[in-house]
């Protein structure tokens, strides 16, 4: 009885993982689409600001950050309706609050940066990196890069995914050294690559995994 009882406790776990590893590799596959709108979303956006910015008004324009944000929304909607359905795990869950938490933190900081650029907060932010003039020396395309990298680089430990652990790391550390590299609206085409190489090509490369 006891050799029957380990061996139907063995196979339950043999079975627990099994399912662990399919809701892995559809989470997998589920995420390549997202990636791809939700990357396609920042890059059209980023030389869109771009663009306005040395054209057509300057920095007011990074408000269209909250509309790609419901660019994005409406997408990621749309497609769950198309996607395989995945029970609510702890890997979904894990997956979820380590975004949210990267876009409560986003989210906040550029609040404050567009309180303190109409002077409703006493900071003054500058990008000149002159002491003597500046309270605060903040390169907000850095902090964003970094910290998206480092929340894409976890999904991709938490799904086993390679490709997205690799691309996290390339784009979180290349976009923050690089945006250091340039002054005001270029920062976004380091963004729009950021985008590119963080979102993207892994979402691409997922994809094509999948249908071989």
């Amino acid at each position: 009885m006891e050799e029957k009882n380990s061996l139907t406790a063995e196979r339950s776990l043999e079975i627990i993982a099994e399912q662990m590893e399919l809701i892995r590799r559809t989470m997998n596959e589920n995420s390549s689409i997202s990636l791809i709108s939700w990357g396609t979303c920042v890059v059209v956006f980023a030389l869109i600001i771009a663009y306005l910015w040395e054209h057509h008004g300057g920095p007011a324009w990074n408000g269209l950050w909250a509309v790609m944000w419901l660019c994005g929304c409406l997408a990621e909607r749309l497609i769950g309706k198309h996607r395989q359905h995945v029970p609510n795990t702890f890997v979904g869950k894990t997956i979820s609050q380590v975004w949210a938490t990267f876009g409560i933190f986003m989210g906040a900081i550029g609040c404050i940066f567009g309180l303190a650029g109409c002077g409703l907060l006493p900071v003054t932010f500058t990008i000149t990196g002159d002491h003597a003039s500046a309270h605060l020396y903040i390169n907000l395309t850095s902090i964003i890069s970094l910290c998206f990298g480092i929340a894409s680089t976890q999904t991709g430990f938490i799904l086993k995914n390679r490709v997205v652990q690799a691309c996290g790391i390339i784009a979180g550390l290349g976009g923050f050294f690089g945006a250091l590299r340039y002054p005001w609206a270029e920062q976004l085409y380091v963004m729009a690559a950021v985008a590119v190489v963080g979102l993207i090509v892994p979402g691409i490369i997922i994809y094509l995994q999948h249908k071989k």
